[in-house]
């Protein structure tokens, strides 16, 4: 038989084994004996897998002992085979096609029968239950497969893991950020009056995807789709595109992300084609003092509530209310979010902030008729202000 191909593996054996130990004593503070992770962020985290799988029921098994088990669809463990660091025999599970959404069998079925067999069904075992992974159904199937364990709720604890970045995953982040730099510039290079939206996605989804022969590498699907509203639909923070023509006497904020090996840079920025009207520019004005104001708050020791604080406090001298978090942990993502789900950038949270965590400081404004975005992603660094992951310019494009 011919030797299998892996992909080259993104960090070394040893770093995954930092953070399985991690992970565990993370379980250990809990009282966990079993985890089972459904997100496939977390599970890439872990284990190095990456597949369009999470369609189907799939997750990663930290048991007490031995590296993390990948379980999931039958034709998919061949991508586990090739993308997991894990080698011993035992660390790839596949379950058979005909679990594959059955309304007779259940992919849970097939998992807890696999941990009875490896006397993993008792004890206190968590789950994500609150994610996008780990239905109600799937929940209902483990509990009644393994009546002899209690199963908790472990949302996040593998997430919270994630929020110190190491230099690697950091290089990986830049390199994203090389890539958000470029598909703005191709934005202001393309857009005018008259070019259809569907066109102008296009050119940004070539942008962050194709090769760089300066760079040395080429860009990841983003976990987000470019998000582009104009005039009076801007005022919906999560609205996409369509065939029509920009329009004159429109602003449009673009908010899209460079990915490469699976690690985001998100970034924000607005253009107006034509004059802007006074509200937006006095509006701009607000949030990029406050902007100064979070960045200079945006240091180690200092608390996610200070970077919020700072700048709501300069919004509100300006006579604006921004009812939303301005800002979230970013990094390893798949869709249909390219945040870490933990921490969030508003009053009342009280997380210290970290050398090495890494956050999109979102300080759009989603007004009654009208939007404006400028944001930045940027590193917590050991002393100082944060260092910002991109040098594009921090001000409104207006293009005639």
């Amino acid at each position: 038989m011919p030797e299998l191909q892996r992909t080259p593996e993104r960090f070394s054996t040893a770093e995954y084994e930092r953070r399985l130990r991690q992970t565990r004593e993370s379980m250990a503070k809990l009282g966990l004996d079993l985890l089972i992770v459904s997100d496939p962020s977390n599970m890439a985290w872990l284990t190095g897998y990456d597949g369009w799988s999470f369609y189907v029921h799939q997750c990663v098994i930290v048991g007490p002992t031995g590296s993390p088990i990948w379980f999931g669809r039958g034709q998919d463990a061949q991508g586990a085979l090739r993308t997991c660091w894990m080698q011993e025999d035992g660390a790839i599970i596949g379950y058979p096609d005909y679990y594959v959404q059955s309304t007779e069998r259940h992919p849970m079925d097939y998992l807890w029968a696999t941990l009875a067999d490896k006397g993993w069904h008792r004890g206190f075992i968590g789950v994500e239950m609150d994610n996008y992974w780990y239905s109600a159904k799937a929940h209902e199937r483990l509990v009644h497969g393994l009546p002899e364990a209690e199963i908790l709720d472990a949302t996040g604890l593998v997430n919270w893991q994630r929020a110190v970045k190491s230099e690697e995953e950091l290089d990986y982040m830049r390199k994203a950020a090389r890539i958000v730099e470029r598909m703005h510039r191709r934005i202001a290079d393309k857009v005018e009056v008259g070019m259809r939206k569907c066109d102008l996605v296009a050119e940004i989804y070539d942008a962050g995807l194709r090769y760089d022969e300066w760079a040395g590498h080429g860009g990841d699907y983003p976990a987000i789709v470019p998000l582009l509203p104009s005039g009076p639909d801007a005022a919906a923070p999560h609205l996409t595109w369509d065939d029509q023509p920009m329009k004159p006497d429109e602003g449009t904020f673009f908010e899209i992300a460079g990915c490469y090996q699976r690690y985001h840079c998100p970034l924000s920025r607005t253009i107006f084609l034509g004059t802007p009207p006074k509200e937006m520019v006095e509006a701009e004005k607000a949030v990029l003092d406050g902007m100064e104001a979070g960045l200079e708050a945006a240091r180690a020791g200092n608390t996610c509530e200070h970077i919020a604080a700072a700048f709501f406090s300069v919004l509100e001298a300006h006579g604006i209310t921004k009812d939303n978090r301005t800002g979230y942990p970013i990094g390893l993502s798949y869709p249909p979010d390219w945040g870490e789900r933990t921490m969030s950038l508003r009053r009342g949270d009280q997380t210290v902030l970290r050398p090495g965590m890494t956050f999109h400081f979102m300080t759009g404004l989603w007004m009654e008729n009208w939007g404006y975005e400028t944001t930045e992603s940027i590193i917590i660094t050991e002393d100082g202000p944060p260092e910002m992951f991109c040098t594009l310019p921090r001000k409104m494009l207006v293009k005639a």
